[in-house]
């Protein structure tokens, strides 16, 4: 069968797509930025690509008319605070529009709970996106879902952020809201048992796991499958916007989407049903499991995709192909460049950059400089990076996103998404037994060159001994 996959290169869509792949089906993922979508090559013979974006409407007439079903994973929760919930419903409608001139006998959507009677924004606006999406001609299926617990996911690195770094928290009120958290395993089993299954067609389901929880009580779970000994106490005087800093200031998630969390929070997710449990063979697995699996991931740096790699949890407004070519005119460069001894240990090195790893040399600066962007709104150095030793174009790496990554070619270019007067860009290239590494700056106005010269002197020893480790 051939299947449309929105939202491929989301936390859901990219492991969706290797279970598809695996079930014999043909994928066509609908990316809004072709050169930050990442096909493995096992995967490329059933594998086509297509440049979309729901937000306009004449991009979409590239959908082949031939397909059987479509996935629609696209959330906008986090790229507007004040405007997401008409943007998730202009999406959608174009959706509709689209896949109704096409074959497709099915929709399948990934939405939130919605059995409290009072929604936050959040909530509401995937209540409408399911709505919108019942009206196509085809069959639809719904699968509604709250906390997702896995490595990677945004609720799991908020728990992990959270128990890690704080012993005793002082914490609002809505960490006493019910939840009924589900294991992103299980998750992709409902999404890939329901497809093109008639007993799914025209109905909503709820899914979860087993066990209804506080956010407190998960908390204290994850805390104990680390071992570590936490005490929290809730108070009521934390209103959402001062508990939504507190989120942005404790945990790697963005200020927009610790907003839209925080709303949500506050209402209770849980089941009314669990019927399609029995309908489908599915037995979801514990909030105990659920962690111990997650965190075996960790460990073993097979984390196959997070919500950090999302553009939404940077400063993107466009696809990253408009920062790829690095500019040269009107910008400050400082260039160096070294011999390189073992080309292989070289690259490694540059692979592995930043993240657990760190960058070499001066890497207290480098957390300062992320600890200064957190204060002024940015996204600061705590995203780190999905995989220790990979990265692909696209991907999150501290406070800068990866433009370019071809070990083939040693060339790495990464464009800083922390608060700047202006642009900046770090480029590695390997040309014959030369390391080449630039550090450049485009500046916005006075601010900008006053800002390039007041971080030039640490240039000379934090570049420097860098470029050393990179060699040896």
């Amino acid at each position: 069968m051939k299947i449309l996959l929105t939202g491929a290169t989301g936390y859901i869509g990219k492991r969706l797509l290797p279970i598809l792949i695996d079930q014999g089906h043909d994928i066509v993922c609908c990316v809004r930025d072709i050169n930050r979508f990442f096909v493995p090559l096992p995967y490329k013979e059933r594998v086509s690509v297509i440049e979309v974006d729901f937000l306009k409407k004449e991009t979409l007439a590239i959908i082949p008319k031939d397909i059987d079903a479509a996935y629609y994973l696209i959330h906008s929760m986090s790229s507007s605070a004040d405007n997401y919930d008409k943007l998730e419903k202009e999406s959608a409608l174009n959706f509709v529009s689209q896949i109704n001139k096409t074959q497709a006998q099915q929709v399948i959507y990934l939405s939130g709970i919605v059995n409290d009677d009072t929604l936050s924004k959040h909530l509401s606006s995937r209540k409408k996106v399911e709505e919108i999406l019942t009206s196509g001609t085809y069959a639809m299926t719904t699968l509604r879902a709250g906390i997702i617990v896995g490595s990677g996911s945004a609720s799991f690195e908020i728990i992990r952020d959270l128990v890690n770094k704080l012993p005793v928290m002082i914490t609002p009120k809505w960490l006493n809201t019910r939840c009924q958290p589900i294991a992103i395993t299980d998750v992709l089993e409902f999404l890939s048992r329901s497809l093109l299954n008639p007993s799914t067609y025209n109905q909503s389901f709820d899914i979860g796991g087993p066990n209804i929880l506080t956010y407190k009580e998960m908390l204290l779970g994850f805390a104990k499958a680390k071992n570590l000994k936490r005490w929290i106490f809730t108070v009521p005087v934390m209103t959402p916007k001062l508990s939504s800093y507190w989120l942005y200031f404790v945990t790697s998630t963005s200020y927009k989407l610790a907003s839209a969390l925080v709303s949500s929070m506050k209402v209770e997710v849980v089941c009314r049903d669990t019927r399609i449990n029995a309908l489908l063979g599915v037995i979801p697995m514990s909030y105990d499991k659920a962690l111990s699996r997650a965190l075996i991931k960790i460990e073993t740096d097979a984390v196959a995709s997070s919500w950090k790699d999302s553009l939404v949890s940077g400063r993107f407004k466009t696809n990253i192909s408009a920062y790829l070519k690095v500019p040269k005119k009107d910008c400050y460069i400082d260039r160096r460049k070294m011999e390189i001894i073992d080309r292989e240990f070289t690259i490694n090195q540059i692979w592995s950059i930043g993240g657990e790893t760190g960058w070499y040399y001066g890497d207290w600066l480098w957390d300062l400089r992320g600890f200064i962007d957190k204060l002024y709104g940015g996204v600061g150095s705590r995203r780190g990076r999905t995989n220790k030793h990979e990265i692909h174009a696209g991907d999150s790496l501290d406070f800068w996103r990866v433009l370019y990554a071809n070990k083939e070619k040693g060339k790495l270019v990464l464009f800083a998404e922390m608060k700047l007067p202006g642009e900046a860009w770090l480029e590695f290239k390997i040309i014959g037994n030369t390391l080449y590494q630039s550090a450049t700056f485009r500046p916005r106005g006075i601010w900008g060159k006053l800002y390039w010269y007041s971080v030039l002197p640490f240039h000379g020893f934090i570049f420097k001994g860098m470029l050393n480790k990179l060699i040896a």
